[in-house]
This record gives structure tokens, C-alpha cells and sequence, in this order.
């Protein structure tokens, strides 16, 4: 997404009250129940039964949101950063203010190819600095760095409007930052982490644009940032309970073609799109 237009948004912040919610205490004793039976299952999770991509992906963003999850329980419910934009371009300097960090581009961006940019950055050691899990095994995209096109190692970004960083990327809509306030949507309704187009992602955090949701005007539509189309035309999304869901996407807009190594077209109108809605109800809520 344009570095200039997630800027201009990066000085507000939402200062609404949050919505009530669990204590802090009940909800990190259920973090720590969900941490605890998570590590049970880290070693029979690293290679997935079937074998498929799909497959492969899904336990990706399990192991993922656990770490997530993890992080939260041992920061007293405060969710990882999730910088945007210029603050994402900093790299390596301000990977303990992030899940992760860098620009992905298809030209010679160090962040296509240095997997320090999420290993060193706050989920690294919750997810024991297993860096494959950014990258879903079908993500086609490569990097071009003169001499060689290689693959790019992350193909994942995170709801915008999960964890510290910018302000909410549509004015009045809740930022989560911390893992009680997630209540609307529902811990098991909010998304976390999305497999990105490789021609729409860039940084780290997945935009969605508001626009429409409340009061309700579907000619309003916009998508920012694309979600992946390559599992049989759809994406893995994983939410805050730690559960996978693979949603197939309904709308041609939300599915433009693919030309390789050209970046897509990015923050379009699309009224009327039903895979926007869906995004919109899965990201945030309106602050009240």
C-alpha cells in the first residue's frame, strides 16, 4: 500500500472508550490454558499430515497465532505491534515495536529475502525463530536482485486493526490493542493473520477500509489491500480463539489477474462486494 497514504493516517488516534470486557486476570488465565495445550501440540504440528499447500499453510498460521497468543500472555494482555508503512520501512531498527517489519517489493528490497525482519522482531521468539511459517508454500511470488530471482520469504499480514502502531486505518473504528478488548467481533470471529496477494503485499499490516460498514452502504466499498486468491480462489485466515478457516472469495473484483511482477493496484473502489463485508465484519467495529 502507499507508504504516503497510510502516513497521512499514522497521527490519529482512536481515543473511544473500550467496550466492556473480560478482566484482565480471567482472560489471561484462558491465554495461558490456550499457550500451555498449544505447546502440547508443537511437535506433531511442524509438518501437516496431508502434505498439501493448503494444508501447510493452515498449520502456518496456527503456529503463528499461537505464538501471538503467547506474546499477549506474557505482556499482560498487550498485543505485538503492527507498524505500517514508513515505520515498517525502518527494518531491523524497529523490529521490537512489531510482529514484523519491512517493505516487500519485487525489485531489490532487503525485506524480500532477509527473514531477520520477522525472526528478531516480537513474535520471533514465541514462534522459536521458525521463519518457513511466514510463507505460504503457494506463494508464487519471486524478488528480482539483479543476478537471480529468488523467492520471497512472507506471504502473510496481519489485521490493521490488531496491535499497537497507527492510528485505526478508518476514523472511528476500534484499534485492539490489548487481547480483552477483543470482543466485538468475537475472539473466534476476528481475524488475525491473512494470506496477501504476492502483488499487493508490502508491509506487514493488512488494511481494510471501513467505508460502508456503519451505517451500513454497500456502494461504499473499497478494498485496500487483496487477500490471496491461490487456494482454489480464496485464503487462510487464522483468528484470535487460534482456529484456521479457509475462505473462498465470491466476487471477480476481489480476484483481479495475476501478472508477474507487476504490483496490483491498491485502496479501489468495489461497491456492492460481498468478500469486502465479510473482511469488514472480521476486522473491527465501531467505537462507540
Amino acid at each position: 500500500m502507499p507508504t504516503q497514504m497510510r502516513a497521512n493516517r499514522d497521527d490519529r488516534r482512536d481515543t473511544s472508550a473500550s467496550p466492556k470486557a473480560f478482566s484482565l486476570a480471567e482472560l489471561l488465565v484462558v491465554v495461558a490454558i490456550v499457550a500451555t495445550l498449544a505447546l502440547l501440540q508443537l511437535p506433531t504440528l511442524g509438518n501437516a499430515k496431508s502434505g498439501t499447500k493448503l494444508a501447510i499453510c493452515q498449520d502456518n498460521l496456527h503456529q503463528l497465532t499461537r505464538g501471538w497468543l503467547l506474546y499477549a500472555g506474557d505482556h499482560d494482555g498487550w498485543l505485538p505491534g503492527n507498524l505500517n508503512g514508513g515505520d515498517a520501512m525502518l527494518g531491523l531498527a524497529a523490529a521490537k515495536r512489531s510482529w514484523c517489519v519491512g517493505w516487500l517489493d519485487f525489485a531489490k528490497s532487503s525485506a524480500n529475502t532477509n527473514t531477520l525482519f520477522f525472526s528478531e522482531a516480537q513474535l520471533g521468539p514465541y514462534v522459536r525463530k521458525v521463519t518457513s511459517i511466514y510463507r505460504c508454500p503457494a506463494d508464487p511470488s519471486l524478488a528480482d536482485h539483479g543476478d537471480q530471482w529468488y523467492p520471497r520469504v512472507r506471504s502473510v499480514s496481519m489485521n490493521g486493526y490488531l496491535g499497537d502502531g497507527p492510528a485505526p486505518w478508518t476514523t472511528g473504528y476500534r484499534q485492539f490493542k490489548k487481547l480483552q478488548e477483543v470482543v466485538n467481533p468475537s475472539p473466534n470471529r476476528a481475524f488475525v493473520f491473512i494470506d496477501e496477494r504476492d502483488d499487493s503485499i508490502n508491509d506487514p499490516y493488512f488494511a481494510i477500509a471501513m467505508d460502508g460498514s456503519f451505517p451500513p452502504d454497500p456502494r461504499s466499498y473499497t478494498i485496500v489491500d487483496f487477500p490471496a486468491d491461490w487456494h482454489n480462489r480464496g485464503a487462510n485466515l487464522s483468528f484470535v480463539d487460534g482456529h484456521v478457516e479457509t475462505w473462498h472469495w465470491r466476487d471477480p473484483r476481489t480476484l483481479p489477474l495475476h501478472r508477474r511482477g507487476v504490483p496490483l493496484a491498491l485502496n479501489v473502489r468495489s461497491p456492492n462486494n460481498p468478500d469486502v463485508a465479510r473482511l469488514q465484519a472480521a476486522a473491527s467495529s465501531r467505537a462507540k
